[in-house]
């Protein structure tokens, strides 16, 4: 089929079935349509049909009668299916004739009009779009669209039809008019073959992206540039262009114009001659991809391009570079895969790039890179380059870092890295060749490269010296000796092959420091052994002084023990071959020294009988000084015995050499398996035992140990095996070699740990390693020893069931980790109060052991268990031993202690400690996990961030008490974060500090606020951002969106009130609870919420996820709402008691929950939920389901039910609460004096001293005003409850008329928007107070004092017993709460009593 573009007017369509074929066992028709030139195929059984013609009966009244019956005998007979397939053609036509302009979406598909015709496409993208398009637009996903797409909604923008003339708004052409104005990210896709069955050629249908207003970014592949219109109207917004396999020059992307105007210039240049045309620049274009193209020179067209930034023109037909020199922004080039042949004077056209790309070319010199001199990353490889001496045209260039020169003809030139890192003379360490960096050897060879060639000159210099200098040199007198050695010093201070290493650590002759402190290089003699690790006797700032090793502050990580850890390369190296080899040429030699050893042993054993024969002889023999007959002095016999002596010795070294030569082929060692691990040597009860880290290594006759050496410490470059295998091999000591026939395994083990004994001797061996490498090792050692695979020696379960409580087994089985740690108080910790006696008797008895015995950690989903095994191996004892100790920590109370990495400490070791060490505030002090192993510290804190983050209780948060900002990225401190000018800074803060109304509580909220809380409370949005990011958030990207103060009650604590600060993320709803929260939950002696850390304050929080959130009641009038999760531990009843910020934090809810939904918000109701009620009485219930979470309003059943409590306890009975009517409903706060409040219940949020607040519900009427207790947090009754709650919802406390209301006061010195409601004593038949005996007897007089009422009003003194007042002292903490009360009161008081209510300015 040939290709064929769409027609300009409405093209005529047709359908014939053209043919039939058989598959399997049915027949399947072919069908072509054709809409004009435009034609394809589809295929179709008769099933299909049958099912189209179902769906146009119903839905569009297509007669039934229309298509062919079906046939069960013969269905696939020549004949039947012939008829058929003309049957089924007059069948499709009729249905084209019958819909000529809306095509049904059943016939759509059938015809795959959505694929291949304009009107089924808009229609399809359209109706995607509408379902799909805000959530690709909010995800800020890259949308990708086909030449075929946008050519179909070009022609529909063209034709004179209605944007929807279906009839259906889902396909609407304006759903793909909004998506495309608002899209960012866009990217089109075309292809050189005919798209499906069609003969469309997509590569030539034409298309506008005028329809595009806002893309930043765009992405154009297998297009024809000339057939794309509309690039010019993205000249203010596109950042980011890239065009593939699209165009043969630039200027046919960049500048389209050009093709109508030759003569043009760019907006803002001065031209000489006449332009016809003048063309805007692209103002925000900085990245600028055209790659994979025919793109044979570099047009004038880049003149409009100038904030290019990146430039890719790879694989492309380049053979030259020209116009780049009016790109001044230009950093990055790639000219790769081109036809480059040479590069004269780049420097004038490329400017100061730091990136180019040449690879691919056909360069042969490097004369025109000379003087490109901001050069930072430079590929040459797959050239020509042939002569090393090019190099030598960018040796100069200073800042070059990265050359790559690989597949060139130079790389097969031997020693060819070396020779071309020589021609960057004194630069060679710093450039890094062919993506290796230099080694020392390199490095070594340079120099003496370097001076070879000084050498050279310098003799070429004095060969070509005229005759008269040289006879003047002759004359000179030569020079003396000490002028030579100086000179001679001089030189050797230079070269570099001579310094020491900056981080080699000098000899010490007390072994005991090395365990300690690790020295740094360069200590005075005179330096006192603390003064290495930065303890100066004065305190000096680290930012405002130089840096000095003497003043450095004391780093903990460094001046604490020696612990033996090992680099996170050295595991991968048990899978490496050479390092393999390596282990088993140690093994072999030590074997054969240890062969050689025994033998010279037994050897000298049987001549030393012959040589104590003649010593005995000779010294009976020889007479004293006296005797006169044989005299020798003292100095004779000691010079002729070091003369002898060393002789003797040689031979002897030589023998042993001979031996070791002749005995290394006797026996060679072949490692089975090899494991890096932390091994603890216990020799004997009285020895203290000894860690090493090391390598054990399992052969078939012998398990080795080579521990590593303790001045070995990993580099930067240490990622390359080949340089860290010799470093590492030279690093390891000798052998410890353990013969198999020797080893007994212990009788109990460990999934991470493996004990090891000696049958002829008390040593024993604790090895710690990888779970799995441990299992292998096992496994080999119990086949190699021939061991019953059951017997007692096989690892454990984790937990000693021993140690364990009866009721602590089953959570003990979920118990993961097993994690060897050693254990530490942190220096915080150390230097303040933390003695033995301060502490807590848990962390006691776990420091009281020896600081080098690792530790097990142990997590479940509730617990933190710290085991140390017993030491030895002791069957009669068995693991119950009084050395093996196990101790329980909650979750919830332990915390990580974030922390900055230190950059001032200059200790090899401290980088390495860093990464294997974790700080956790337990028990109010500080502890320092040391992970031995690598990857250890990084699984536990994994393991342990996603068991804390899985609580569903109240946990422990630790926040700073001084938010710090992060500083410039450079690794070190600002001045604003330096210690000498925190009193600078704070105020700085404060300054900063701004203060918004959403993140500062209310008064009644302020004034019980625990320390964590008042923390919060005077951070402003932007402080609070980082606290929470990094102290209160369970993930990574999570976003806060809600800050809101309010109080709450927990579903198992429904009778305490707590101040809370709520936190909306994009993952959680946070609760950030009073101290008084940890008192409500299970009884603890580990819950310590004083910190001995000054710098951190602890405060509780629950976090609800918010994919646990099942449902959210919302109170009456929006007062409060109910936040159920999937267990009772997660159900919380926010008191707002504003409506507008339950509204708020509501609407958010819905937003956060559709963006993990990726659901479209529910679109805010413009009519008030509660109008219907106000003005009938009546209200509909009504309940949302929003992103599977129910949000669950009042219904009219629990309206009626408040309604029917409050008219029984007014009339006495239910009836008259059909007429009865609730104007108002607020949460409040009865102000109580504090001697009337002790007879009250209720929780008393407020401070000791002063008036206290009790929670309480307003209810207004149209005649009455009442009191009421409230449980908000049990009903309704959750899904999970299995009794009813044990207090009624409703408890009415007080109850007064409106008409019985004489003034109302406002203002109050405590509570600036308390209401006093003042009442007349008049009680009526319908009040609480019903007349007696009493009511008439004369006992009161007015000089009596007020006396309290029992629902909590005062009783003011009056004229009579009856001629008093009652006050009611009501809090309302919302202002627009306490507005709409005062209006509702002042306008039923007025009904009732005929003239305006008294209101009065108090305090």
């Amino acid at each position: 089929m040939e290709p064929a573009l769409f027609t300009e007017d409405t093209a005529e369509r047709n359908v014939a079935v053209v043919g039939s074929e058989l598959v399997e066992n049915y027949t399947v028709y072919i069908i072509e349509v054709t809409d004009g030139l435009h034609r394809w195929t589809v295929k179709h059984r008769y099933s299909d049909f049958h099912e189209l013609h179902e769906k146009l009966t119903a839905e569009n009244k297509v007669d039934r009668r229309l298509l062919p019956p079906k046939k069960i005998l013969g269905k696939n007979s020549k004949s039947l299916v012939e008829r058929r397939q003309k049957e089924l053609e007059q069948y499709l036509q009729t249905l084209l004739l019958q819909f000529p302009q809306a095509t049904p979406p059943a016939l759509s598909c059938f015809l795959h009009l959505q694929r291949y015709e304009i009107n089924g496409i808009t229609a399809a993208l359209a109706e995607e779009l509408f379902h799909k398009g805000e959530t690709l637009l909010q995800a800020g996903q890259v949308f990708s669209l086909c030449p075929l797409q946008l050519h179909s909604v070009t022609r529909q923008l063209r034709l004179a039809k209605p944007t929807c003339f279906t009839g259906d708004a889902k396909t609407d052409l304006g759903h793909i008019l909004d998506f495309t104005c608002r899209l960012k990210y866009l990217k089109i896709s075309g292809t050189k073959e005919p798209v499906g069955t069609s003969n469309i050629q997509e590569n030539s249908l034409p298309f506008d992206l005028s329809i595009f207003k806002s893309l930043l970014q765009i992405e154009i592949s297998e297009c024809s540039s000339p057939q794309i219109s509309g690039l010019t109207s993205l000249r203010k917004t596109l950042a980011t262009m890239s065009v593939h396999h699209s165009t043969d020059s630039m200027a046919s992307v960049l500048v389209p114009e050009a093709s109508e105007f030759p003569q043009w210039e760019p907006e803002g240049a001065v031209s000489a001659c006449p332009v016809t045309a003048v063309v805007p620049v692209w103002k925000s274009l900085t990245t600028l991809d055209l790659s994979h193209n025919d793109i044979s020179a570099v047009d004038d067209s880049v003149k409009i391009i100038p904030k290019v930034e990146f430039l890719d023109l790879s694989h492309n037909q380049l053979t030259s570079v020209e116009n780049l020199q009016h790109l001044y922004s230009l950093v990055h080039v790639d000219l790769s895969q081109n036809r480059l042949c040479s590069l004269e004077a780049a420097h004038t056209r490329l400017g100061n790039i730091k990136t180019l790309g040449l690879s691919g070319n056909q360069l042969s010199s490097l004369q025109g890179l000379s003087k490109l001199y901001s050069l930072v990353n430079l590929d040459l490889s797959r050239n020509q380059l042939a002569q090393l001496e090019e190099i030598r045209n960018i040796g100069s260039l200073p800042c070059l870092e990265k050359l790559n020169l690989t597949d060139n003809p130079m790389c097969i030139i031997p020693d060819y890295r070396t020779k071309a890192l020589a021609q960057f003379g004194d630069r060679a360490a710093e450039v890094c060749l062919d993506g290796k960096a230099t080694t020392e050897k390199e490095l070594d060879t340079v120099e003496v490269l370097k001076a070879i060639q000084k050498a050279k000159e310098v003799k070429d210099r004095k060969n070509n010296s005229s005759s008269s200098s040289s006879s003047s040199t002759e004359k000179k007198p030569p020079a003396q000796p000490s002028q030579a050695v100086a000179s001679s010093r001089e030189e050797a201070a230079v070269a570099p092959s001579v310094l020491p290493k900056a981080d080699a650590a000098p000899p010490s002759a007390d072994t005991s420091q090395v365990h300690t402190t690790s020295a740094p290089p360069a200590v005075d003699q005179g330096q006192t052994p603390g003064e290495h690790c930065g303890a100066p006797s004065a305190p000096v700032c680290c930012v405002c002084s130089p840096p000095s090793r003497h003043t450095e502050p004391a780093c903990f990580f460094c001046s604490a023990p020696f612990c033996p850890l090992l680099p996170s390369q050295l595991p991968s190296l048990c899978a490496h071959k050479d390092f393999m080899s390596q282990l088993s040429l140690r093994l072999s030699s030590a074997l054969n020294e240890e062969t050689v050893g025994k033998e010279a042993e037994l050897q000298r054993e049987e001549e030393e009988p012959n040589d104590r024969h003649e010593t005995t002889e000779l010294n009976n023999s020889s007479p004293d000084s006296r005797d006169g007959y044989f005299e020798m002095g003292l100095d004779d016999s000691l010079e002729e015995s070091s003369s002898t002596s060393p002789p003797e010795e040689e031979e002897e070294e030589e023998e042993e050499e001979e031996g070791i030569q002749q005995g290394a082929p006797r026996e060679q060692a072949e490692v089975c398996k090899a494991a890096w691990c932390l091994c603890l040597q216990l020799k004997s009860e009285v020895e203290a035992p000894q860690l090493n880290a090391g390598c054990l290594v399992l052969t078939g006759g012998v398990l080795g140990l080579l521990f590593l050496s303790r001045d070995f410490t990993p580099t930067n470059q240490d990622t390359d095996p080949s340089v860290l295998l010799p470093r590492l091999v030279s690093s390891l000591q000798k052998p410890l070699l353990l013969p198999l026939s020797d080893l007994r395994l212990g009788s109990d083990q460990g999934e991470t740990w493996l004990r090891l004994r000696s049958a002829s001797s008390d040593t024993q061996w604790v090895v710690f390693s990888d779970r799995e490498e441990l299992r292998l090792i096992r496994a080999e050692l119990v086949q190699l020893l021939q061991l019953d695979p059951e017997r007692p020696g096989d690892p454990g379960a984790g937990l000693p069931s021993s140690l364990l409580n009866s009721w602590e087994l089953e959570e003990s089985r979920s118990a993961e980790g097993g994690f060897a740690a050693l254990l530490f108080l942190s220096s915080s910790t150390t230097s303040s109060s933390s003695s033995s006696e301060t502490l807590h008797p848990s962390l006691r008895h776990l420091l009281s052991a020896a600081p080098l015995l690792p530790h097990l950690l142990f997590l479940s989903h509730r617990q933190l268990y710290v085991w140390l095994p017993h030491c030895r191996d002791r069957t009669e004892a068995g693991p119950e031993q009084p050395d093996s100790r196990l101790v329980r920590f909650p979750l919830g109370s332990v915390v990580v202690h974030s922390r900055e990495p230190i950059c001032c400490c200059d200790d090899p070791q401290h980088r390495l400690r860093w990464n294997h060490s974790v700080e956790l505030l337990l028990c109010g002090q500080r502890l320092l996990l040391l992970f031995p192993l690598p990857q250890d510290a990084a699984s536990f804190l994994g393991k342990f961030s996603l068991r804390r983050g899985s609580l569903e209780g109240v946990r422990l948060v630790a926040l700073p008490q001084t938010p710090t900002y992060r500083g410039p990225r450079d690794g070190h401190r600002s001045k604003e974060q330096c210690s000498c000018s925190r009193t600078a800074h704070s105020d700085s803060l404060s300054s900063l500090c701004v203060s918004l109304e959403e993140t500062q509580p209310s008064p009644h909220l302020a004034l019980s606020l625990s320390p964590g809380l008042k923390l919060l409370s005077g951070l402003s949005t932007q402080q609070l951002q980082p606290v929470f990011h990094k102290h209160v958030a369970l993930a990574d990207a999570e976003e806060l969106r809600q800050v809101l103060w309010l109080s709450v009650v927990l579903y198992k604590s429904p009778e305490v009130e707590l101040t809370c600060l709520l936190l909306l993320s994009t993952n959680a709803v946070y609760f950030l609870l009073e101290d008084a929260a940890f008192a409500l939950g299970p009884r603890s002696d580990l819950e310590v919420l004083e910190c001995a850390d000054p710098a951190v304050c602890l405060s509780c929080c629950l976090s609800v996820p918010l994919s646990h959130i099942q449902s959210v009641n919302v109170g009456l009038f929006d007062q409060y709402f109910r936040i159920l999760g999937s267990s009772a531990d997660q159900v919380v009843c926010c008191l707002s008691r504003d409506s507008y910020g339950t509204g708020q934090f509501l609407q958010e809810l819905m937003s956060v929950l559709s963006l993990q939904q990726r659901a479209p918000p529910p679109e805010p109701s413009e009519q008030d939920f509660y109008s219907q009620f106000n003005s009938s009485g009546k209200m509909q219930n009504y309940e949302l389901v929003h992103s599977r979470v129910k949000f669950i309003y009042p219904s009219e059943e629990e309206m009626g039910d408040l309604t029917f409590i409050v008219a029984e306890r007014k009339n006495g009975c239910a009836s008259s609460s059909r007429s009865f009517n609730i104007l108002l409903y607020l949460l409040v706060f009865q102000v109580s004096p504090q001697s009337s409040a002790s007879t009250g219940t209720g929780p008393a949020p407020s401070s000791s001293s002063g008036p206290i607040l009790q929670p309480r519900t307003l209810i207004l009427t149209s005649t009455d005003v009442f009191l009421l207790d409230e449980d908000y947090v049990s009903y309704p009754l959750p899904d999970f409850a299995k009794e009813p709650p044990s207090r009624e919802r409703y408890h009415l406390r007080e109850a007064r008329r409106i008409r019985d209301l004489d003034r109302v006061l406002l203002g109050y010195q405590t509570y600036p928007q308390a209401l006093t409601l003042v009442f007349d004593e008049l009680p009526g038949p319908d009040l609480l107070c019903p007349l007696s005996m009493d009511h008439f007897s004369a006992q009161a007089t007015p000089t009596e004092p007020a006396a309290p009422v029992p629902g909590g009003g005062a009783r003011c003194p009056g004229g009579g017993a009856y001629s008093g007042e009652v006050q009611w002292c009501v809090f309302v903490p919302s202002a627009d709460s306490r507005e709409r009360l005062i209006s509702l009161l002042a306008r039923q008081w007025e009904v009732l009593c005929s003239r305006e209510l008294p209101v009065e300015l108090t305090g």
